[in-house]
């Protein structure tokens, strides 16, 4: 499969000879108000979607400033974060209590969750914001959609595509613990072709991963290069061949086991060099004039890791998946649309390795131009674990233009990983055989609300989730069994409200009720999270983002409770001109003191400026 990469690559080099040889092709106008999302496999709005689907687009993330994707990701309801220590500490993302384990995570529509890891997670603490167009948050079961993994939601990252004509730009930004950040990109968009390639490092000092109010003194640092790289060629017919690449190298300096320490972690040399790729190559091809559009896509996503103890290498790990689907999406007409398609998934952790079949069908029917209802069915055949048949539907109705009301029911699962399905030790003699895949069963019903002219805007959405045969380690038999179920209901609210021309407030408040079989909370999670996000953008140049966000208490390891807490965060722009932008971003305003996870510690007050030009 190395052959994947030298083809997308040599696709994006013809395209960017052919872009530059074409005139660029004149923009079409598209409504403002119509987000249409594409995780949800039939391209929908999010009024027609009738599950909950949260955007976050590219304008969104350069007004909220961070680095990277995981704290923009941190401002959707219904979704909390946990990171081991700033600056490359392992972060994860949960989506209405599910474990991160349990989410599935693309990149250009390839699955990146580590084949090699344990729980088959995504460590987001590397994702850098310079590449993202957009982030689709498809919350709750969604395996009929997207096969194994999708348990407790999906995250589907978009990384920026090429412009029209000639463009590209700039940026560099220094700050607190000797942090600098720096970007180029340059894109060009034709006739018959378009590329896009763009690079980005981050480099900081940190600060130590141990909470430095325990007396951990040993500054943690951090250092990160991501390039992308994008094209695709415009074919006879209207196909088109499209192609994506996006390359990390990072290294992360962490702590060590301390005992006796609070969270048993403090000041070490320790060192985790990772090396993660993805890619994709894809053809689509409309036939019979357009009605049916075919999409052919092989993917694939890379892992390397290594820890270092003491300069010396400790840990490594390797893993690879690798895609092959096709979809096809036929309108059958004005008030029905069918897809289906098959999908083959291939993952490789070190010497073990295993494979996935699955076939999917989903079906859209507007009875009437106010009602939206989809359906769908998926098969999946695991070589090691058998068949799992999952099934979903959801509605929307909007009885006015101010009103829609929404509502879905999904299956979703999640196969052993590879470690889990190998693993064995404490006096066992083979890895657990009796280990089936976990399930979940997930409802939601909800309504939104938008005034004439759309200057205010409201939602709320009920939402429950029960997971069974989750997977977790026992010593009894010596590696992992299904020995626990969790429960998981709650509610969202959201609202939106144009104030002024120069104000525009948006507020998200969510209550998360989640409990193991037995009755006990789950750990490092919060039962109420919320944000409060202030835009200021008056006429001229100037402009800025305030954020609140508030993050409930939670329980962690052996009984330990750790506080409630509230971080605020500005972000200001200034454009000196159409191409030349300088901005500034002071996180943790007021200097909280809190812990994510039980011993960690957070950055203080701390604040970075640059600069952006753009051609």
């Amino acid at each position: 499969m190395r052959a994947l990469w030298v083809s997308g690559l040599a696709v994006q080099a013809m395209a960017f000879t052919l872009a530059r040889a074409q005139t660029p092709v004149e923009g079409e106008e598209t409504a403002i108000d119509t987000i249409v999302v594409t995780g949800t496999r039939i391209e929908q709005t999010t009024a027609e979607a009738g599950s909950t689907v949260r955007v976050i687009d590219a304008d969104r993330l350069e007004d909220l400033g961070f680095d990277h994707a995981l704290d923009a990701i941190a401002t959707t309801p219904g979704v909390t974060i946990n990171q081991n220590g700033p600056f490359g500490g392992s972060a994860t993302v949960r989506i209405r209590g599910a474990s991160s384990d349990q989410t599935l995570v693309l990149i250009d529509g390839v699955s990146v969750n580590d084949a090699s890891s344990p729980g088959g997670g995504v460590n987001f603490a590397r994702l850098d914001t310079a590449h993202i167009e957009r982030i689709e948050i498809l919350s709750g079961p969604q395996s009929t959609l997207w096969g194994t993994d999708a348990i407790g939601g999906v995250v589907s990252i978009i990384t920026k595509r090429p412009d029209e004509g000639l463009s590209g730009g700039l940026f560099g930004q220094t700050g607190s613990f000797g942090a600098f950040r720096g970007g180029a990109s340059v894109s060009h968009g034709g006739d018959t072709g378009d590329f896009r390639l763009a690079a980005t490092q981050l480099s900081t000092g940190g600060i130590s991963k141990a909470d430095e109010h325990n007396g951990n003194t040993e500054d943690d640092g951090f250092d990160s290069l991501t390039l992308s790289a994008q094209g695709g060629l415009n074919l006879p017919g209207g196909a088109r061949i499209d192609t994506s690449v996006l390359w990390n190298d990072s290294q992360a300096e962490f702590d060590s086991f301390r005992a006796g320490a609070q969270g048993s972690v403090g000041d070490g040399d320790e060192v985790s060099e990772t090396m993660e790729r993805s890619a994709h190559v894809s053809l689509t091809a409309p036939l019979f004039g357009g009605r049916l559009d075919n999409r052919l896509l092989i993917g694939r996503a890379e892992i390397d890791r290594q820890n270092l103890s003491n300069g010396s290498p400790s840990f490594d790990a390797q893993g690879e998946r690798t895609l092959f689907r096709y979809q096809g999406t036929l309108d059958i007409d004005a008030r029905n649309t069918l897809a289906a398609g098959a999908e083959r998934e291939e993952s490789t952790a070190n010497v073990n390795s295993s494979a996935l079949n699955g076939l999917f069908a989903l079906y859209e029917f507007r009875p009437a131009d106010a009602i939206t209802l989809t359906g769908g069915v998926r098969s999946d055949d695991h070589e090691r674990f058998g068949s799992e048949t999952t099934a979903r539907f959801a509605a929307s109705y909007r009885p006015s233009s101010a009103v829609t009301l929404r509502g879905s029911w999904g299956q979703g699962f999640k196969a052993p990983t590879i470690f889990q399905s190998t693993f064995f030790c404490c006096g066992a003699t083979a890895a657990n055989e009796a280990l089936r895949p976990e399930r979940s069963e997930g409802v939601e019903a909800g309504i939104d609300w938008r005034s004439a002219g759309g200057r205010a805007q409201a939602g709320i959405t009920l939402f429950r989730q029960d997971t069974e045969n989750r997977i977790s380690f026992s010593f009894g038999v010596g590696g992992y069994e299904n020995i626990a179920e969790v429960q998981s209901e709650g509610i969202e609210v959201t609202a939106r409200w144009v104030l002024n021309r120069f104000f525009e407030l948006q507020a998200d408040y969510a209550y998360i009720e989640a409990t193991e079989g037995n009755g006990n909370p789950l750990l490092r999670l919060p039962k109420h999270s919320g944000d409060l996000l202030l835009d200021f953008d008056p006429p001229g140049a100037f402009s800025s983002t305030l954020l609140v966000r508030y993050n409930g208490s939670e329980s962690d390891r052996g009984g330990a409770e750790l506080d409630a807490w509230t971080r605020v965060d500005v972000n200001v722009r200034y454009e000196l001109s159409d191409r030349f932008e300088v901005y500034g971003r002071i996180e943790n305003l007021l200097d909280a003191h809190y812990q994510q996870i039980l011993g960690y510690g957070t950055p203080g007050r701390s604040g970075s400026v640059g600069a952006r030009w753009q051609y």
